[in-house]
């Protein structure tokens, strides 16, 4: 299947319009003739992962965050951004991008994390409009976890959803209050974080939280575990994977065995 069939593809399940204004998502190196047998699935195109798409002999690699957000005067090899790009067309590697459209879709990110996290009677946290079925999109959600939790008890059950092996809590669990309602926005969440307390949530699941953002968030009464950017849009890989598979027969989907990037050890 060419590229470019792939893209309608994928365009139909998270479209590129749902994109935020300042986010770069589609084809952003390579040929949209390209024909493609294998795609490489990754959350970043780093080092690691356009060596293993070589290495595998990968037609087109497919990740979630854009490796180009800026505009580019020059690419050569004189930093990271340029090696990866030069590496990709010599290796004739078509690249394409699905990052905030991929998260305010319906049924994508948020939907994803909420489902993983048993959450109910969700609600979109930051909504960005309606498809022409009506049915609203955008960034995060929240709803009511399975059962009453204490922080602790909460930061185990994200552990164990998303699979990893820690978590930072901002917000004590000294009265052994008990928390249900909660609000999840996949990657970087500062920028939702005035919407997670509108909502009324208890608990706030995200990534990428500065120390300030989440002692700030403490002091409004709000408790934020930070799961790590890549610890819960991690979810990207197996769902595009499946999605691939299912929705093209005969096209070989891999995974990238790039695991967290950083951890406690």
């Amino acid at each position: 299947m060419k590229c470019r069939e792939i893209i309608e593809i994928l365009n139909r399940l998270a479209p590129e319009s749902m994109a935020c204004d300042w986010d770069n998502p589609g084809l952003l190196v390579g040929r949209r003739d390209k024909e493609v047998k294998r795609v490489l699935v990754a959350v970043d195109a780093d080092d690691a992962v356009v060596e293993e798409a070589l290495r595998l002999g990968a037609d087109m690699l497919l990740t979630h965050h854009p490796l180009i957000f800026s505009p580019l005067k020059k690419i050569n090899d004189d930093d990271f951004i340029g090696r990866r790009i030069l590496k990709l067309i010599q290796g004739d590697i078509s690249y394409y991008a699905m990052h905030t459209n991929f998260d305010a879709a319906p049924g994508c990110m948020a939907e994803l994390a909420a489902e993983r996290l048993q959450l109910g009677e969700t609600e979109v946290l930051e909504p960005m409009g309606e498809t022409e079925e009506k049915v609203p999109y955008g960034i995060g959600a929240f709803g009511m976890l399975p059962r009453e939790m204490t922080v602790r008890e909460a930061a185990e059950h994200v552990k164990r959803a998303f699979g990893l092996p820690c978590v930072t809590v901002y917000g004590g669990d000294k009265t052994g209050q008990k928390i249900q309602k909660a609000a999840v926005c996949p990657g970087a969440g500062g920028g939702t974080l005035k919407q997670a307390l509108a909502c009324g949530a208890q608990v706030y699941i995200t990534g990428d939280i500065s120390h300030h953002t989440g002692i700030d968030a403490a002091a409004e009464g709000l408790i934020v575990i930070d799961a790590g950017h890549f610890g819960v849009e991690q979810i990207f890989m197996d769902f595009i994977k499946e999605f691939l598979e299912r929705e093209i027969p005969g096209l070989e989907a891999v995974k990238s065995a790039q695991g967290l990037p950083n951890c406690v050890i």
